[in-house]
C-alpha cells in the first residue's frame, strides 16, 4: 500500500511520504500501538517530539517492526523536536542524545526546533517552568544560536536533517540569510480555518516543505466543531468522491502544498486518513474549503506572547 503514496523530495535530497502519523497526546501504550498499526497500513513517516513524552513508544514500535523484518531503518522517516528549555547552544547536543536514547535508535531523520522562543532551563523534565506568579519563565536566546548548535548535530551524524516549527515569515527569512544548513521543513498549524497560503508560498519559494499539524482542527463531535468537519457542504464533497469529511480536508491540505500529520490512535481512522490518494478535488471544492479560512489559531501559545521571538504577532 505504501508504494501508492507519493513522496516529496527535500532540498537536501532526502524524501518523505506526503502524509505522516501525528502522535501528540498518544500515551500509555496507545502511541506504540498506533505506530505499529500505522507501519502495517503503510505509513513510513512518523512525527513526534520530546515534549510529547512518547519518543520511547515510537522507538519501541519502530524497533519491533525492524526486528520483525517488516521495514528496514532507512524505510521509515522519524521526525522529532527540540523543546524550548533546551535552546541554549551547549544543551542542544545533550537534548538530542537524550532523544536518541528515548528512541533506542542511532539517528533521527529530522530534528525540528519546536518553537522559535525559549524557556529557562530548570531540569530536563521541567518543560513549562513557571515563576512564583505561575507565569512561564521565558529566556531570550537567539534561535540563530540554537540553529548553529543544531547544524553540528548533522555533522555528528546524530540527525540526517534539521528544520523548524512555528516560524513566521520574518523568522524564516532571517534564518535562511544566516544558516550554513538550510531547514528542510517548517511545521505549522494548518487546516481550512488557518490555511496558511502566504506562508506556504514563501516556504515553496525557498524549497522548504510545510508539514501541517492539527490538520483536522481537533474534531469535537459533541460540539460539532470545527465546522469544516461537520458541515453539510463538506459532507456533500465527501459524498461525491465516496470519502469522509476528514479525508476531504486532508486531501485539500495536500493539494494546497502541505504534508498533513493527522493524529490518531484509532486503527480505523489511521487507515482512513491514509486513503486520500485515489481522488482529486476540483476548483469548486477548493472554493468551498477556502471559505472556512478565518485565520484563527487553535494553538496561540499566548503564555509566550512577551517573548521577542513569539511568532504570531504578524499575519504570517
Amino acid at each position: 500500500m505504501s508504494s501508492k503514496v507519493p513522496y516529496v523530495k527535500h532540498n537536501n535530497g532526502t524524501q518523505i511520504q506526503t502524509i505522516g502519523l501525528g502522535t501528540y497526546t498518544s500515551l500509555g501504550g496507545d502511541c506504540e500501538k498506533a505506530v505499529l498499526h500505522a507501519i502495517d497500513v503503510g505509513y513510513r513517516h512518523i512525527d513526534t517530539a520530546y515534549f510529547y513524552e512518547n519518543e520511547n513508544e515510537v522507538g519501541a514500535a519502530v524497533r519491533k517492526k525492524i526486528a520483525d523484518g517488516v521495514i528496514k531503518r532507512e524505510d521509515i522517516f522519524i521526525t522529532t523536536k527540540l523543546w524550548c528549555h533546551f535552546h541554549e547552544p551547549e544543551r542542544v547536543e545533550y537534548a538530542c542524545r537524550k532523544t536518541l536514547q528515548n528512541f533506542g535508535l542511532e539517528y533521527v531523520d529530522l530534528y525540528l526546533m519546536h518553537w522559535p522562543y525559549s524557556y529557562v532551563y530548570r531540569g530536563d523534565t521541567e518543560m513549562m517552568p513557571t515563576d512564583a506568579k505561575g507565569e512561564v519563565e521565558l529566556n531570550d536566546i537567539d534561535y540563530l544560536d540554537t540553529w548553529r548548535a543544531m547544524e553540528k548535530l548533522v555533522e555528528l551524524g546524530l540527525v540526517k536533517s534539521i528544520g523548524v516549527s512555528n516560524f513566521n515569515s520574518e523568522q524564516l527569512t532571517r534564518l535562511l540569510a544566516n544558516c550554513k544548513i538550510k531547514p528542510i521543513h517548517n511545521q505549522i498549524e494548518c487546516h481550512p480555518a488557518l490555511n496558511q497560503k502566504k506562508l506556504i508560498a514563501l516556504c515553496k519559494k525557498n524549497d522548504i516543505v510545510v508539514t501541517a499539524y492539527c490538520p483536522l482542527g481537533r474534531p469535537n463531535p459533541a460540539e460539532k466543531t470545527p465546522n469544516y468537519i461537520y458541515d453539510d457542504k463538506v459532507k456533500a464533497i465527501g459524498d461525491k468522491y465516496g470519502k469522509s469529511t476528514a479525508q476531504v480536508v486532508l486531501r485539500y491540505l495536500i493539494e494546497i502544498g502541505t504534508v498533513p500529520l493527522p493524529k490518531s490512535a484509532n486503527p480505523k481512522r489511521i487507515e482512513e486518513n491514509f486513503k486520500i490518494f485515489d481522488f482529486k478535488l476540483d476548483a469548486q471544492d477548493h472554493a468551498i474549503l477556502d471559505s472556512y479560512h478565518t485565520g484563527e489559531r487553535l494553538i496561540p501559545m499566548t503564555h509566550a506572547i512577551k517573548s521577542k521571538n513569539y511568532p504570531f504577532h504578524i499575519e504570517f
